[in-house]
């Protein structure tokens, strides 16, 4: 009798895949976006445990977002997506996410030098902690009106062109 949690023939999405990016890409998302109202309550609060977990977050969010920023470079190539999707929100989306990786490196050094917030200029983080979220969050929307609006990664017979 073959096991169904270990034979790869019985995970029919995983065979679809043409990349792994889109197995590791909820992760950052997931601990990044939820270290910023960690951290501002961390703050709000005076709670250094809720510090450590937000360091925690940031941390796990950073390392995730290494991996998807990875698996999507390499994979973007070969993602069947139309030429003009390709030239226009593939780029964008690609640029944002690395904006959010070089955020999330910034402040997570910085948090983990001043363990587990930084005093000195702590608005200054906090704000990094808003607007790497909202690069997050409007890259992120790239990558999903590619894959619901375009079918990037998807089997349509020809791919949808992109219009303004």
């Amino acid at each position: 009798m073959p096991s169904v949690f270990w034979q790869l023939t019985e995970f029919r999405g995983f065979q679809e895949l043409q990349n792994l990016h889109p197995l590791v890409v909820h992760y950052p998302i997931a601990f990044l976006t939820a270290s910023v109202p960690i951290y501002f309550l961390a703050w709000m609060l005076r709670n250094e445990l809720l510090g450590v977990i937000g360091l925690w977050l940031l941390g796990l969010g950073t390392l995730s977002a290494a991996v998807a920023a990875y698996t999507g470079w390499t994979g973007s190539e070969g993602v069947m997506v139309a030429p003009s999707v390709r030239d226009h929100i593939l780029v964008y989306h690609k640029w944002l996410m690395v904006g959010v990786l070089i955020l999330s490196l910034l402040l997570a050094a910085w948090a983990l030098l001043a363990r587990p917030m930084p005093r000195r200029g702590r608005p200054l983080f906090l704000i990094g902690l808003v607007l790497m979220a909202a690069v997050l969050v409007k890259g992120a929307d790239y990558g999903g009106w590619m894959v619901f609006g375009y079918n990037a990664g998807g089997s349509l017979p020809q791919p949808v062109e992109f219009s303004r």
